[in-house]
C-alpha cells in the first residue's frame, strides 16, 4: 500500500505518490468473469458499435505510464491485454459508445446511458463486484483523461454504494474529485463537456457523501490497523472540511450562479450577469447544485443560520432549478426542514417536510423505475418521522394526503411522545434514525492514546442538544389536554391534577406561553419572518385562576368534496379505459 501525501494550495491539491513496490506494478487479486449476452433491452438503447482488436504494439497503449522504466512497461501492457480479455463484450462496446457520446456531448443520449443502461450493466455483469478499473480501459477510448475522470467518478461511486470502501478507495476517489474539479475550474476557458443535469447533481451529492463518509470512518480508529492510522494521520487534508467548502465555493463564484439568481429575481440582463462560464450549462447547474451541497454540508457542521443563509437568492417553488432533478428537490426540503426544527422553528419546519412529503406521493408512480427510488422512499421515511417530531411540539393541522400515513407509520410514536417523561427515549430514537449523519469537522487527536479507543459520534452529541430542548417543554402536552377541558381553572386544581406543586406550575405555563409564539417565515428570505401564535389555544393567568380561550379553525368542506369529486373521476375514466 503506497503512501499519500497531500498539500493543498488555493483550489488545486497536488498529489505525491512514493512508488508501490519495486515494480511499481500491483497484480489484481480481484478476476471478472466472462459473460455472454446482451441485457435485456440493451440492444434497442445503443448501438453496436464494431469490436476492438487488442493489439500488443506499445503505440495503441496510450496510457502506459512513461515514467515507468521498460521492463514496467511491457508487464503493465501484459496486465491489460489480460484483463481487457476479461471484460465482457457488451461492456467494452458500451465504454466505446459512452466514450462517443461524452466527445459529441449528446446530452440526451448520456441521459440514457447514464440512467438506464449503466445501472442494467451494473446489475447483470458487477451487482458485486467492481466495475473495470480505469487503467484497463484506456486503450478503448484512446486514453482520454477526461473521460477516465468521470469514469472513475462512477467507478468509486458504485463502490461507495454495492461494495466496501478501503482506504485506498477513499484516497483515490478523493484525488480523482481533485483532478475533475481541477480541470472544470483551472482551465484556461469553459471547458467543451456538456452532462446531464441528474449527473451534475449526483456528482456534487457524491462529493459530499463521501466527505460524510470518510468524516466517520477517519473518526472511529478502535479496530484500525496501526498502517490505516498512519495514513490518516500523515494526510489529514485528505477529505478535509476546507477542500470541500472551497470547492463548492470555488464552483459558486465561477458560475456567478448567485448574480445570476439576483438578476432572475429583480429582471436585468442574465445573459450579462452569467459572464463567460455561468452562460455554460455545466457551470450554471454545478454553481447551483453547489448552493444545494452547502446547505447540506451546514446542516452537517451544525451551522443552521449558515444553511438557512444560502439559500437567500433561492425561491422554494415548483419552478425552481432544483425541481428539475427529483432527487435534489426532495434533498432541498429535507434540509430545509431539518434546520427549521434544529432552529425551533416548528411550524415552518412542518411546512417543509409537508410539501415534500405531498410532492412524493403525488409523483410516487413515476420514479418507481428509477434507480434513485429506494433513497428517495428512505428519505421520505425520515422526513415522516422528523414531522412526527414536530407535530408532538408544535400540534397543527396536515394535508390531508399525508396525515393517514403519518398516523399509520409513526401513530403510535406520537402518542408516546405525549406521555411526559416516558416519550423522552421515543423522541430520541426517531432523531436519531432521521436526522443527517452530522460530522465533525476536525478529525480525532492521533496523538491522544486514549483516541483510539474513543469513537466521536456527532450525531449522539446533537441528540443531547436536541432533547434538552425536548425535555423544557415535555410537560406541554398533556397541559394542554387539561385545559382544553375547561374555561377557567385554578392554579391548585391544575396542579393537583399534574401532581407538582403550584410554583413549578407557574413555570410550566410560562413555557406553554412561550412556546406558543414561534418566527414563521411568510416572505422574503428563509431566515426572516414574524412571530405568531402556533396554537389554538390561549390563556390568561390572573393571581391564581387561569381563563382559557380555545379557537378552532372550522373544516373547508367544499375542497375536500371537489378533490374526492376528482379523484372519482379520475376513477371512472380509469375503468372506462380499461374497458
Amino acid at each position: 500500500m503506497c503512501n499519500c501525501v497531500v498539500t493543498a494550495t488555493g483550489s488545486k491539491n497536488h498529489f505525491d505518490y512514493c512508488t508501490l513496490s519495486e515494480s511499481k506494478i500491483q497484480i489484481k487479486s480481484l478476476r471478472f468473469f466472462i459473460m455472454e449476452g446482451y441485457p435485456e433491452g440493451y440492444e434497442e438503447e445503443i448501438d453496436l458499435v464494431e469490436e476492438i482488436d487488442l493489439l500488443t504494439n506499445n503505440d495503441d497503449y496510450a496510457g502506459v505510464d512513461e515514467d515507468l522504466d521498460e521492463d514496467d512497461q511491457m508487464q503493465l501492457i501484459m496486465l491489460q491485454q489480460q484483463y481487457a480479455q476479461e471484460i465482457p463484450e457488451v461492456v467494452k462496446n458500451f465504454i466505446i459508445y459512452f466514450h462517443r457520446n461524452i466527445l459529441e456531448n449528446n446530452v440526451y443520449e448520456l441521459h440514457g446511458i447514464y440512467e438506464n443502461s449503466f445501472n442494467r450493466l451494473t446489475e447483470k455483469f458487477y451487482a458485486k463486484t467492481p466495475w473495470p478499473e480505469a487503467d484497463y480501459i484506456a486503450p478503448l477510448v484512446n486514453d482520454d483523461q477526461v473521460f477516465l475522470t468521470l469514469y472513475r467518478e462512477l467507478y468509486y461511486r458504485h463502490i461507495y454504494s454495492k461494495l466496501t470502501p478501503t482506504i485506498e478507495h477513499r484516497f483515490h476517489s478523493y484525488e480523482n474529485y481533485c483532478d475533475l474539479f481541477n480541470f472544470i475550474l483551472n482551465s484556461e476557458g469553459p471547458v467543451s463537456l456538456e452532462l446531464p443535469n441528474q449527473w451534475l447533481w449526483d456528482i456534487i451529492d457524491e462529493f459530499i457523501y463521501q466527505f460524510q463518509s470518510f468524516c466517520n470512518y477517519r473518526s472511529r480508529l478502535k479496530n484500525k490497523t496501526e498502517e490505516e492510522i498512519a495514513l490518516l494521520r500523515d494526510n489529514i487534508q485528505v477529505w478535509s472540511c476546507y477542500s470541500v467548502l472551497n470547492v463548492l465555493y470555488s464552483l459558486i463564484t465561477k458560475s456567478r450562479i448567485t448574480e445570476q439568481l439576483l438578476v432572475s429575481k429583480h429582471g436585468g440582463d442574465m445573459i450579462e450577469a452569467a459572464g463567460e462560464y455561468g452562460s455554460r450549462t455545466l457551470y450554471k447547474m454545478l454553481g447551483y447544485f453547489s448552493i444545494i451541497g452547502l446547505l447540506r454540508v451546514h446542516c452537517l457542521l451544525g451551522d443552521y443560520t449558515l444553511a438557512l443563509k444560502m439559500m437567500d437568492n433561492i425561491e422554494l417553488s415548483k419552478k425552481a432549478l432544483f425541481a428539475r432533478v427529483t432527487a435534489c428537490h426532495v434533498t432541498t426540503y429535507y434540509y430545509v426542514g431539518f434546520a427549521y426544527m434544529m432552529m425551533r422553528r416548528y411550524a415552518d419546519a412542518i411546512k417543509a417536510f409537508s410539501h415534500i412529503l405531498v410532492f412524493i406521493a403525488r409523483t410516487k408512480m413515476y420514479h418507481t423505475r428509477s434507480y434513485q427510488f429506494d433513497q428517495i422512499n428512505k428519505k421520505g421515511d425520515q422526513m415522516y418521522a422528523l414531522l412526527t417530531i414536530c407535530i408532538a411540539l408544535c400540534p397543527t393541522r396536515l394535508d390531508e394526503n399525508i396525515h393517514p400515513n403519518l398516523r399509520e407509520k409513526y401513530g403510535e410514536h406520537l402518542m408516546k411522545m405525549q406521555r411526559g417523561e416516558e416519550g423522552l427515549q421515543t423522541f430520541e430514537d426517531l432523531f436519531l434514525y432521521a436526522c443527517p449523519k452530522f460530522i465533525s469537522p476536525n478529525g480525532p487527536n492521533f496523538e491522544d492514546p486514549n483516541a483510539l479507543t474513543q469513537t466521536i459520534e456527532p450525531h449522539h452529541h446533537h441528540a443531547k442538544i436536541f432533547l434538552s430542548e425536548v425535555r423544557h417543554q415535555i410537560l406541554i402536552p398533556t397541559l394542554r389536554s387539561y385545559l382544553k377541558l375547561y374555561t377557567t381553572m385554578g392554579i391548585d386544581k391544575l396542579s393537583a391534577f399534574l401532581d407538582i406543586d403550584a410554583e413549578t406550575l407557574r413555570t410550566q405555563l410560562l413555557i406553554v406561553k412561550q412556546k406558543s409564539r414561534q418566527q414563521k417565515w411568510t416572505s422574503g428570505t428563509l431566515l426572516e419572518g414574524e412571530y405568531v401564535t402556533t396554537s389554538d389555544l390561549d390563556f390568561c393567568l390572573k393571581q391564581d385562576m387561569i381563563h382559557i380561550a380555545e379557537s378552532k379553525v372550522g373544516r373547508r368542506y367544499g375542497d375536500w368534496f371537489l378533490r374526492h369529486i376528482n379523484k372519482f373521476q379520475d376513477i371512472i375514466a380509469g375503468m372506462d379505459l380499461r374497458s
